[in-house]
C-alpha cells in the first residue's frame, strides 16, 4: 500500500467539513473501526484500511439530496488532498451494485473492495441490534447478531448480500461478526453506545 497523504485527524476534520449529520458521522467512525479490526485480523495495513472506512462517504453530506450524484464529488475532493487513483477507486467501489453514479452494473473484484463494502455495511446491523439491547455492544455475541442477520425484517435496509462479501476474504459470517463487534466496542462511547 502507498502512504497516506494526510493524518487520520486531518481526514476527520475534512469529513466534518462536508458532513454535519451526527448519525452519518457515527457511521464513518464505526466503519473505520470495523475495517481497522478486519485489517488487523487479515494482516493488512491497519492505518490505510481505517482511512478508507473513515472517508468512504466523504461526499454524502453534499450529495444525499440527489443520491444519483453520490460518489461523484468524492474523487475530486480526495484527489485535491493527494489521494492516489488506487485509493479513490476503492472508495468508489463501495457503491458498486447500487443505483448511484452509474455504478449499478459494476462488481467488486479486489479483496480490499470487499473489505470496505462488508465493513461499512455491517455497522448498520450492529448499531440497530445494539439499540435493541439498551445501546450495548459490550456484551454482544456473534450468535445473537447472526439471528438478527437471518431475520430479514430486522434492519430491513441493511444489505445482507454485501455483508456476505466477508466470505470472499476467507472469513465465515461468524468470524466476521466477531471482528466487527470487536471493532465497534472500541469506539462505542464515541458513537453513543455502551
Amino acid at each position: 500500500m502507498t502512504s497516506l497523504p494526510i493524518t487520520r485527524e486531518k481526514a476527520w476534520e475534512l469529513v466534518k467539513k462536508y458532513n454535519s449529520d451526527k448519525t452519518d458521522l457515527n457511521h464513518y467512525l464505526e466503519s473505520s473501526a470495523v475495517i481497522r479490526e478486519l485489517a488487523k485480523k487479515l494482516g493488512e495495513d491497519e492505518d490505510y484500511w481505517e482511512m478508507l472506512g473513515l472517508i468512504h462517504d466523504i461526499d454524502w453530506g453534499i450529495t444525499k439530496d440527489d443520491i444519483q450524484t453520490h460518489l461523484t464529488k468524492a474523487p475530486i475532493i480526495l484527489k485535491e488532498i493527494g489521494f492516489d487513483d488506487e485509493f479513490i477507486n476503492v472508495i468508489i467501489s463501495h457503491g458498486y451494485g447500487f443505483d448511484v453514479s452509474d455504478l449499478k452494473d459494476k462488481e467488486r473484484t479486489k479483496k480490499i473492495e470487499h473489505a470496505l463494502a462488508c465493513s461499512e455495511t455491517i455497522t448498520g446491523l450492529i448499531y440497530a441490534y445494539a439499540l435493541m439491547r439498551d445501546g450495548r455492544v459490550s456484551d454482544m455475541e456473534p450468535k445473537g447478531l447472526k439471528k438478527k442477520f437471518k431475520d430479514k425484517t430486522f434492519a430491513r435496509a441493511v444489505r445482507r448480500d454485501v455483508i456476505r462479501e466477508c466470505e470472499k476474504l476467507g472469513l465465515t459470517l461468524d468470524e466476521f461478526f466477531e471482528v466487527a463487534i470487536n471493532g465497534m466496542r472500541k469506539i462505542a462511547k464515541e458513537v453513543g453506545l455502551k
